[in-house]
């Protein structure tokens, strides 16, 4: 059987298709394009469309006939496209979308689209092919889509050789008819008209079917017949073609041709015996070649490297040394190049040799060959011989190379020691006489001349550690002199002259070390008062600091208090002024003793105290500052005091008017809550009794302006607490803001509970009996009930679960039926009382407010419309029918709320419904708020 199950690859097909491909692995529009100059003129050509006709008809009968079906006229049989998507089911072994059995134009094009949907689903790109043309019984159209289904699903998947599609059967062709005699495949029109490449197929494969040698090349219409009867009798193909149209057409139609070959090689796919054999052959042949080729290989390495070695051991075993170093270091960067340049390539080819040898004789092994035996002297062991030989004269090399170096190098080293530490030493040695003979220990001071006294100590140390440098240079000299170096003069000359300027320099030392002992002992009077200067003027100096840093510190006070603990500290500091004075002068005394000492002793002292920067100058200078800014700041206290008086008038002018509002509002709040819970007397009269007392509360606003416009004041002196209040200005006026709405929302309800009572018709005593009971169980007095507490309320008022009513219990008063539902257990079922609870508390916020308790009762305790009465009014006039017209709501209802109902009414959608029908019961239902409106 035919594998049409051909892989997903994406190509453009077409009657005109102009893509073009390469080589044996372009796309079937690619080799379309090959012969679009002679295509494009002879499509439709009589004989060409007969024999496409012929051809495509019976390969879709040789599918169709699978479902039991076929067609007798191809461009006629599809326009429905019913056969057509059964032949792509049949040949793809995938299930199509249903299609559609109608006898319509639409029908047709919409089960054709399906099919050619399909065919694009496969990576196929339809070009100028449409549903309307097929449907139309276009036969160019047709067949160039029939031609691209063959493409598609008999020829893409044809594969030899890296070859694929028309180029892959073409290569199939030839070499299946390559040992015909009169055979020669080249293209899929002339190169068969003659029949013998058809029979040569057959042949090939069935050679029992054939008589080839009979056969005679000018007989084609017998060679055809011959091949077309044998390949449907014995081979399941189809006729296809006729021989008569072949051999009268100039030039056969290469699709047909084509989709006929390719029924052969589906065929014959399977008949791969002889090639096996012969690829076995190949393979072995191959391998044979394959071994010889690496014989031959390890020859010639072998041959390459053993030269290569006889050639390299005599360069290593010379050992003529040089007379410089320069020379022998050539040498040694020439064996250096050795191991990077020359050695490593022959170590991978000696590495290769051995592996080529292992694998040649592995090879050789499993392919039961004998061993192979290199000829004589090339043997891997022989090689191995050589190398060691190599290696051994290398290292010998390298190991001369580095002594001669070694025993140059001691030479050269020898000389450059002398230099560096020659050098270093006159380095060290430069500008030394002239410091030791420099005078300026004459006026410098005790700490300087001290400090010259330790670094000429650190110099003698210096020096002495230099005298092993000097006799390392003599003894380095020495051992030139010794080994006959070169320049032996300059390093003798050199060498004296170091040792000369060595013993001047012992000489020099020993003159400044008396030099500064002497000056020394000059100093030391002057500096001991310098020092008790320098200890006393310190701590002065930063006390005189300290004190211009508190003069002129920025205070901040918020009390009256902390202003009074500042100027009593400020006192108190100025009392120590006299004292300060007195170590001032003592201080500037020991100075002027230091002077007078230095000059009587004709001493030149050079720049100021050492242990201090406090000069006398510096003193009297920051004592003038301090002596200024003592007024300043008693100025400034006095003022900070003043403005702390005037901010503590301020806070008790506040706190006093703050006391009495406060607790006024409070007071008031109260009030409101006792009034709202007593409520004696009608509704009117609450009412006009609250808004009385609203009246004096407004009243009282003048009271909370006095005090904002003190609070005003305090905020413009930046006071930020009280301790004579625990009022501020923002929690009055919360206060008052809830006074005013608490006062407002008391008289909104007893409004609203008026227009209840009005609207329902709810006595005064049923209103007093539901406030008493609604402020029996509010016992936090909230104004507002928890669920437990709104359940026993209604449980008081005799609401009955099972009825969805109020009970009614003869003359029963509410006292008396509360206490019969209590002594008998009543109590309200879960259910109903989260349905009362979602009507009582919408928002879910576990609060039952009195507003929504009288609503409740009210809608309980009166009666009042239902939707389900709305809808019972609407289908009286609707005339019993489920639904309403426009015009009857006009007849019916005044004009403005019949306009209403036609608005919001939706369209009735019921199976009686009637152009013009509005649905009633929606509309009814989201009047109260059982949908949406």
């Amino acid at each position: 059987m035919v594998d049409y199950h051909a892989a997903n690859q994406s190509y453009q097909y077409g009657p005109s298709s102009g893509s073009n491909g390469a080589g044996g692995g372009g796309s079937v529009g690619d080799y379309m394009a090959q012969e679009d100059d002679w295509d494009r003129d002879l499509l439709l050509d009589p004989a060409w469309e007969k024999q496409q006709r012929k051809t495509f008809t019976a390969w879709c009968n040789s599918h169709l006939r699978k479902a039991g079906t076929q067609i007798e006229n191809i461009d006629e049989d599809f326009r429905d496209g019913l056969k057509l998507m059964l032949l792509l089911e049949v040949i793809s072994g995938e299930r199509l979308p249903k299609p559609e059995r109608g006898k319509m134009r639409v029908h047709k094009i919409n089960n054709v689209n399906k099919a050619l949907d399909f065919i694009a689903s496969k990576g196929v790109k339809l070009v100028s092919i449409g549903a309307e043309e097929i449907v139309d019984g276009n036969a160019k159209m047709t067949l160039g889509m029939i031609w691209t289904i063959i493409l598609r699903f008999a020829i893409q998947d044809i594969s030899v050789e890296e070859t694929s599609a028309k180029e892959g059967l073409l290569l199939w062709c030839q070499r299946k008819t390559a040992p015909y005699k009169n055979v020669n495949v080249q293209n899929f029109h002339i190169s068969w008209k003659d029949g013998l490449a058809f029979n040569a197929l057959i042949h090939r494969h069935r050679p029992e079917l054939i008589e080839y040698d009979k056969l005679r090349k000018d007989d084609p219409v017998t060679n055809l017949n011959n091949a077309f009867e044998v390949a449907e009798k014995y081979l399941d193909i189809p006729k296809m073609l006729d021989a008569e149209d072949i051999v009268n057409t100039a030039r056969p139609d290469e699709k047909a041709i084509m989709t006929y070959v390719s029924s052969f090689y589906h065929a014959f796919s399977g008949a791969q015996k002889a090639e096996t054999a012969a690829n076995r052959i190949c393979k072995v042949l191959a391998v044979n070649q394959e071994n010889e080729h690496l014989m031959e290989d390890y020859e010639r390495l072998a041959s390459d490297l053993l030269e290569w070695i006889r050639r390299t051991i005599p360069w290593l075993e010379d050992r003529v040394p040089q007379k410089t170093i320069q020379e022998m270091q050539q040498k040694l960067e020439d064996f250096r190049d050795y191991r990077r340049v020359h050695k490593p390539p022959k170590v991978q080819e000696k590495c290769q040799l051995e592996i080529n040898f292992n694998t040649l004789q592995t090879k050789l092994r499993l392919s039961n060959r004998p061993a192979f035996m290199p000829s004589e002297g090339r043997m891997v062991s022989d090689i191995n011989n050589g190398w060691q030989h190599l290696e051994q004269a290398e290292k010998g090399y390298e190991e001369w190379l580095l002594n001669e170096i070694r025993r140059l190098e001691r030479l050269d080293h020898l000389a450059e020691k002398f230099r560096q530490k020659a050098s270093i030493h006159e380095a060290w040695t430069d500008g030394k006489e002239v410091m030791l003979k420099h005078r300026d220990y004459e006026t410098a001071t005790l700490s300087d001349i001290k400090a010259l006294i330790r670094k000429h100590e650190a110099f003698e140390s210096d020096l002495a550690a230099h005298q092993d440098r000097v006799e390392q240079i003599a003894a380095i000299a020495q051992e030139l002199n010794e080994l006959d170096y070169y320049d032996s003069h300059n390093v003798n000359t050199r060498c004296q002259k170091i040792c000369d300027q060595w013993d001047a320099l012992g000489s020099l030392t020993h003159s400044r070390r008396e030099a500064l002992e002497k000056t020394e002992k000059q100093l030391e009077t002057i500096d001991q008062l310098h020092l008790e200067y320098a200890k006393r003027a310190a701590p002065f100096n930063n006390w005189m600091e300290s004190a211009m840093e508190d003069l002129q510190d920025m205070f901040i006070v918020h009390t009256i208090e902390e202003i009074e603990g500042l100027i009593s500290a400020h006192d108190q500091f100025k009392s120590t002024l006299p004292d300060a004075d007195r170590e001032r002068e003592a201080i500037l005394a020991i100075h002027k003793e230091a002077q007078r000492i230095a000059e009587s002793n004709h001493i030149k002292l050079s720049g100021s105290n050492p242990y201090t920067t406090v000069t006398p100058q510096i003193i009297n200078s920051k004592w003038e500052k301090v002596q200024q800014l003592v007024p300043k700041r008693d100025h400034a206290l006095l003022e900070e005091q003043s403005k702390q008086q005037s901010n503590e008038h301020l806070r008790r002018q506040f706190a006093s008017q703050a006391n009495i509002v406060g607790p006024w509002i409070q007071t008031k709040m109260e009030e409101i809550g006792r009034i709202s819970i007593e409520m004696n007397g009608t509704l009117e009269d609450q009412l006009s009794h609250l808004k009385q007392y609203e009246r004096s509360i407004v009243d009282y606003k003048p009271n909370l302006d006095l005090l904002e416009q003190q609070h005003q004041l305090i905020q413009e002196a930046l006071i930020f607490d009280n301790k004579h209040t625990n009022y501020t200005m923002e929690h009055i006026r919360v206060g008052w803001e809830q006074l005013l709405t608490t006062i407002a929302r008391t008289i909104n309800e007893v409004e609203n509970q008026i227009l209840t009572r009005d609207a329902k018709g709810i006595s005064q005593e049923q209103m007093q009996e539901f406030r008493a009971s609604f402020n029996h169980f509010d016992k936090d007095h909230g104004g507002a009930l928890g669920p437990e507490e709104f359940k026993a309320c209604l449980i008081s008022l005799g609401y009955d679960v099972e009825n969805d009513r109020q009970k009614q219990t003869g003359s029963m008063d509410s006292d008396d039926f509360r206490a019969l539902l209590i002594s008998t257990g009543y109590s309200l079922g879960d259910a109903e009382f989260n349905r009362i609870m979602s009507v009582v508390d919408p928002n879910h916020s576990g609060l039952v407010t009195f507003q929504a308790f009288i609503d409740f009762m009210s809608r309980e305790t009166t009666d009042t419309d239902t939707a389900d009465q709305v809808i019972a009014s609407f289908k009286v006039l609707a005339g019993d029918k489920n639904f309403i017209t426009a015009e009857e709501l006009r007849r019916e209802l005044p004009p403005d709320q019949a306009e209403y109902c036609i608005a919001r009414m939706a369209p009735y959608q019921g199976p009686d419904a009637v152009p013009g029908a509005l649905d009633y019961k929606s509309f009814s239902t989201a009047l109260y708020g059982e949908s949406d409106l």
